[in-house]
């Protein structure tokens, strides 16, 4: 499976549960919740990408399927990391200058 983590591992993590868990084990979403103790709602919305991968989600989803909590948490932060990167030249912050050596000393007497 960590050969299947890495290669899913920029696309949302929901898109790895529901075809690595859920259809892989033949789980509807309904029934996938179950198994999670969580709502169907909660569930299909992590599944379609309009929620993000919640610490908590993952915990359960190690405990009841035996994927690794790391793993699942890299997979949301490489999803999060390539989402800002895209967005990347929206943020305006300047490149940090710092100050040169002679007029650090100067600033200190």
């Amino acid at each position: 499976m960590q050969a299947v983590v890495r290669a899913i591992a920029t696309g949302h993590p929901g898109r790895f549960v529901k075809s690595e868990v859920v259809d892989a084990n033949g789980l509807s979403v309904t029934e996938a919740a179950h198994v999670l103790e969580v709502t169907w709602p909660v569930l299909s919305t992590l599944l379609n990408g309009r929620s993000d991968l919640a610490p908590q989600m993952a915990v359960r989803i190690e405990k009841a399927f035996s994927v690794p909590i790391e793993d699942l948490m890299e997979m949301q932060t490489s999803f999060d990391i390539a989402e800002v990167r895209k967005r990347a030249d929206e943020t305006k912050v300047a490149p940090f200058a710092p100050k040169t050596a002679s007029a650090q000393t100067e600033g200190t007497r």
